[in-house]
């Protein structure tokens, strides 16, 4: 595994909140996004990007690194997480709120692209929808519970990653 850079990891947290009006609603949805991120980056390039490890739990992939990542964001002051129950019988949503535009020049061509790619196909879904379609892939499938996803299963998503996808 690579060594994670939480600078680039914060940067792709702000950009995802950023192009999806300001927020990321749910740490299911957060959670599954950046498993997008780091797993249709990995199957088309072959190089990881944020490099988490993922944890096969019962709710889908889960990056091992991702809330201190957050808590971290939230001491710097670059996104406010607030509580909303939107249902009496469902768990408060945690709602990550950016409070500062992302540094771009730290993406590459290649990153942009998949970061665009990920907002784009999975941005309007919600945690549940992306929780669904996480179960149907190979990389959780193919991995015992809560043990390490690895990333050699993402070639086996037949994900359609073309430029015009």
């Amino acid at each position: 595994m690579p060594k994670i850079s939480e600078k680039k990891y914060k940067e792709v947290i702000l950009y995802l909140a950023k192009k999806l009006g300001g927020e990321i609603r749910g740490k299911k949805k957060l959670a599954k996004l950046l498993y997008f991120v780091d797993f249709d980056f990995f199957e088309k390039f072959q190089k990881y990007f944020i490099g988490d490890t993922y944890k096969a739990l019962p709710m889908g992939p889960f990056p091992v690194t991702m809330e201190k990542v957050l808590a971290d964001m939230t001491n710097e002051k670059k996104i406010v997480v607030k509580s909303q129950r939107d249902r009496v019988d469902y768990n408060p949503t945690e709602i990550y709120k950016a409070t500062e535009d992302p540094a771009r020049n730290v993406f590459s061509d290649e990153e942009k692209n998949i970061l665009d790619r990920v907002v784009l196909k999975y941005g309007n879904l919600t945690g549940k929808q992306l929780e669904d379609l996480t179960h149907a892939e190979a990389p959780y499938i193919g991995t015992a519970p809560n043990q390490e996803i690895a990333y050699e299963l993402a070639f086996y998503r037949g994900t359609n990653l073309s430029e015009d996808a």
